[in-house]
Order: structure tokens, then sequence, then C-alpha cells
């Protein structure tokens, strides 16, 4: 009875939790969107999401995915670490930074939750993070997803099943790294109930040419 006491309040406890991330990176994303001059109708013409996909991610009601993450970024012509950063107002100018062991940005996306490291330093062109992956059903078609890049990681604790277009997938253990394109279909889930950490490098690209802001 006492575990399962333990087990209800530790579940209410990342409930909680987990909206509160969530509600942290939506005012984010909309402080952004605001510097950016954009109304909700321009930010999704210019992300190609669904102005409601938007609002609910503002309004801490849904989390994005990691290609969500990328295309709001690329319509506001930010830098990610902009919707990771609490820091809004002091300019970001170091070209080396150190992030010390556990002190990451928690940001909570669709089936992960990331701590953003590295965080002060601006333009990056990688986005290193150490990333929870979630134990879930093997991944069909609707659950991959594709953008623009380059992705490594690598195993901290427990095993995943790395899905990408027109490969078997893979099973990879502690200790094994894996390196693909960001533009071919790609998923990831972990296989076991234990926790399941890696480290996950996203390179960041702008598209190349800016189109004016309405």
């Amino acid at each position: 009875m006492a575990q399962a006491e333990k087990l209800r309040n530790g579940h209410a406890d990342w409930q909680s939790e987990r909206q509160r991330l969530r509600a942290d990176l939506g005012g984010r994303m909309k402080a952004e969107r605001q510097a950016a001059g954009l109304t909700l109708e321009a930010a999704a013409q210019r992300s190609g999401l669904a102005l409601s996909t938007i609002h609910k991610i503002e309004n801490g009601r849904v989390s994005p995915s990691y290609e969500n993450l990328v295309r709001i970024a690329r319509a506001y012509e930010i830098g990610m670490e902009r919707l990771f950063s609490a820091d809004h107002e002091s300019p970001q100018t170091t070209r080396m930074t150190v992030t010390k062991a556990g002190q990451g940005r928690i940001v909570r996306s669709r089936n992960f939750e990331y701590e953003v490291l590295c965080n002060a330093l601006a333009d990056k062109k990688i986005i290193p993070l150490v990333t929870l992956v979630e134990r879930r059903a093997p991944l069909t078609p609707a659950d991959l997803e594709a953008h623009d890049g380059e992705e490594t990681l690598y195993v901290l604790s427990g095993r995943v099943e790395l899905v990408v277009e027109h490969y078997a997938p893979v099973t990879l253990e502690l200790g094994d790294c894996a390196y693909f394109d960001s533009t071919l279909k790609h998923g990831l889930r972990a296989l076991d109930d234990t926790e399941t950490k890696i480290f996950w490098a996203c390179t960041y690209t702008d598209l190349g040419t800016k189109e004016p802001r309405p």
C-alpha cells in the first residue's frame, strides 16, 4: 500500500512538473513570436504549422516535437537556443561556454525530456542535449519525423530502438553510437522501463534565404 501511494504521488508530481515545463516553454515561444513582430496567423504561415498548434504550445496545452521546434525557430529567424533560454534581454556574445553537470535547461517535448547544454552560446550550429527517452509502443510511420540537418546519439543508460527511413530498426545499448541524416524520417523509443538517457547532438542550420516578414 505504501509503495502504491508513493507511485501515485510520484506520478502526480511528474504531471505537475510536466505542465510547468510546458508552460515555461510556451511562454518563451510566445515572447519570441511577439519580439519577431508576428501574429499567430503570420507565425503559422511562416512555420507551416497550424495556428491552433502554435496557440496550444504557447498556452502550455501540448508539447512540441523537435521538428516543430526547428520550424518555429526558423520562422522567427532565431537560433534554437532562444527557445530554451530564460534570458531574453542580455545579448549573447560569448563564443565559449560550459554547462556543469545537471545545470542544463530542462525542456519537455513529446516523448522526450531534454536537458539543453551550453545554452549561453548564441547562433550555435550544433544543439547538444542529454535526453530522457520514454518507453512506448513500436513506432509507426506516423511517429517518424524529418527535418534539415544531421544527428548523432550516444547511449548513456538503458536501451533504445532507432528507426530511420530505408533502414532496418536498430537496438542501441550502453556505449553504442549512431549518426544519421535528419532529412530521413526517424524516431526513437526506449525499450525498457529503466531510466534511458542518451547524449543527442543535432545540427541546426538556417535555410540560407530569409523571406521578408509580413
